[in-house]
């Protein structure tokens, strides 16, 4: 019996990835770790104490001095370029998870506006542009538009006030819209807003307009419903459920109860990484074997809003809940993943995500010392290595190889 843990450190990058500066050249400047680990050495006095990180030898793949460690755990070590367009949180869960995104594109509305109108106007809605600008109104109350709080192109909402259509029909009209979209999500996004919505449009990167989420009063009045609408995939073929048919007990913990997929599975919804740290623990404690994903999401939110110090102490306290999860998982077989989904510079002087690399860390107790692994083209390898680990068949997830080690650690 083992268990495999994976802890996706939300917006940790280590680099960025050669095509990072295709819409911003700025962020081909990007390295999360590194820019953290240097402002916070220089705001608290000292290095952040990343004891564990480094010992599982996140200083191999981002050379820095205040990740060198004497200690050296069983582990295997890489990196991981994305695998998928753009920076998300989404598209790279579904990626890790064995998701193919290979088809999905970074596109802005105003290049689908044609098919987008046909297909609602078929369903029976009414829609008309607002003021001659590249989004649309649908039924006098939902407006359908550019995300702005993302990388331009990559996600696109359906947004309307609960005062004038319930959450069903805004997720009526975004699943319309789903259909014939080619990006890797559609939100549905229903709030109380402080006024009408026309009042909070405007013009984002890449030449983007839509409405601004925080502006309207949304994240402020409560109430706010959301639902993600993926682009189109068979999570038969990801790991939870590869997991849960084979009958191991699947735990998704954090963001990753929000947006994974599997029926079978416990699901831990917590923002607060202290909770979302208890509960992994908590489910790899559990007897027998186990598949446990896990996202600390507060880097993320430290990194969109520019704190890198509060950004520094989370990486702290992540270290320290790893530690946590080593002493639990010490038979042969057990796995412990440690690795990101994109990147989130605090310093890099915008809010979006960055395209970086991500580390992979998969602590091995079976094993000895530090190997190293080869760079894995895609987020997919690490959820193939994880089904490897728990002895299913890695070729039934839609994407992904099992990364082995290339050599020892000098």
């Amino acid at each position: 019996m083992s268990k495999t843990v994976i802890v996706v450190i939300d917006g940790f990058g280590i680099g960025a990835m050669p095509d990072a500066g295709a819409l911003r050249p700025g962020d081909l400047s990007a390295d999360t770790c590194g820019h953290v680990l240097d402002h916070c050495r220089e705001t608290f006095g000292r290095p952040l104490r990343l004891p564990v990180l480094g010992s599982l030898g996140l200083g191999l793949v981002h050379p820095h001095p205040d990740l060198s460690s004497r200690t050296r755990l069983p582990a295997a070590v890489g990196r991981a370029a994305l695998g998928y367009p753009g920076a998300d949180t989404f598209a790279g869960h579904q990626t890790m998870m064995g998701a193919d995104f290979s088809r999905v594109t970074v596109a802005r509305l105003a290049d689908h506006l044609v098919e987008v109108t046909a297909a609602l106007e078929e369903a029976g809605h009414r829609v008309e542009p607002l003021d001659g600008k590249p989004l649309l109104v649908v039924d006098g109350a939902v407006l359908v538009h550019d995300n702005l709080e993302a990388d331009p192109g990559i996600n696109w909402n359906a947004s309307g006030s609960l005062e004038e259509l319930p959450s069903p029909g805004i997720v009526s009209i975004a699943e319309t819209v789903r259909a014939v979209a080619p990006v890797a999500r559609v939100i549905a996004v229903g709030g109380h807003a402080d006024g009408p919505l026309s009042r909070f449009v405007r013009n984002g990167d890449g030449d983007t307009v839509g409405l601004d989420t925080p502006a309207s009063g949304f994240y402020r009045n409560g109430g706010l419903e959301v639902r993600h609408l993926g682009a189109p995939m068979d999570h038969t073929r990801q790991l939870p459920e590869l997991a849960a048919r084979a009958g191991i007990p699947v735990t998704l913990v954090g963001k990753a109860a929000d947006i994974l997929s599997c029926d079978a599975a416990v699901r831990r919804p917590a923002v607060p990484t202290a909770d979302v740290l208890a509960h992994t623990v908590e489910a790899a404690r559990a007897e027998g074997d186990a598949l446990v994903v896990a996202n600390v999401q507060e880097t993320d939110l430290a990194g969109h809003q520019q704190d890198t110090g509060t950004y520094g102490r989370l990486l702290e306290q992540v270290d320290a809940g790893l530690a946590a999860l080593i002493a639990l998982l010490g038979s042969p077989g057990d796995r412990l993943v440690v690795t990101g989904d994109h990147g989130n510079d605090p310093t890099i002087g915008h809010a979006f995500h960055t395209r970086e690399y991500v580390p992979v860390l998969i602590h091995r107790p079976e094993a000895e010392g530090l190997e190293l692994l080869p760079d894995a083209s895609t987020l997919a390898d690490v959820g193939a290595t994880a089904a490897a680990a728990l002895s299913l068949d890695p070729t039934g997830l839609a994407n992904g190889a099992v990364l082995r080690a290339a050599r020892p650690a000098a």
